[in-house]
């Protein structure tokens, strides 16, 4: 099997619909988080909303790449979201993001193998193989956050 399709497989199942690694992914902690709940602050921590935005700016910003575009995400502005106000808001925001983590996956599909140690748009970004496995473990961080976070709502 193409390494490409396996990373695209893996980046699936923790968005998803995956369990090996975490016994649960992205979608299946968050299709039943009403917008009420995603947007509760506790102490410092960020909302479950700002972790899946972050997790969206950053999956939007390398699929461009991968689309033959420029990166144009920046740190800075990786956890800067308007809060999100309706049932309506947050539905949509959610199926943006299953949308483009499909078309991320299904992009990453198709990184010829050979290119996968190419530099990513430049050389002080690593290779794709690298921001490709550093997207996959990105999200799996967050989804840690979001499943605790969603844990002490719940005691609430």
């Amino acid at each position: 099997m193409k390494l490409s399709i396996t990373l695209a497989h893996r980046f699936r199942e923790v968005i998803l619909n995956g369990k090996w690694v975490a016994n649960t992914n992205l979608k299946a902690q968050l299709e039943t988080v009403t917008f009420d709940k995603a947007e509760i602050k506790i102490g410092s921590l960020n909302t479950m909303a700002i972790l899946a935005q972050h997790i969206h700016y950053y999956v939007v910003g390398v699929k461009q790449v991968l689309e033959g575009g420029t990166l144009n995400i920046k740190d800075v502005y990786s956890f800067s979201f308007s809060p999100i106000e309706s049932k309506d808001q947050w539905e949509t925001f959610l199926n943006n993001l299953w949308n483009d983590a499909e078309a991320f996956a299904t992009l990453v599909e198709q990184v010829p193998d050979s290119q996968l140690s190419s530099p990513f748009v430049d050389i002080k970004y690593g290779t794709y193989l690298r921001n490709i496995e550093g997207m996959i473990e990105h999200c799996y961080y967050h989804l840690g956050q979001i499943v605790l976070l969603n844990k002490m709502l719940s005691k609430g």
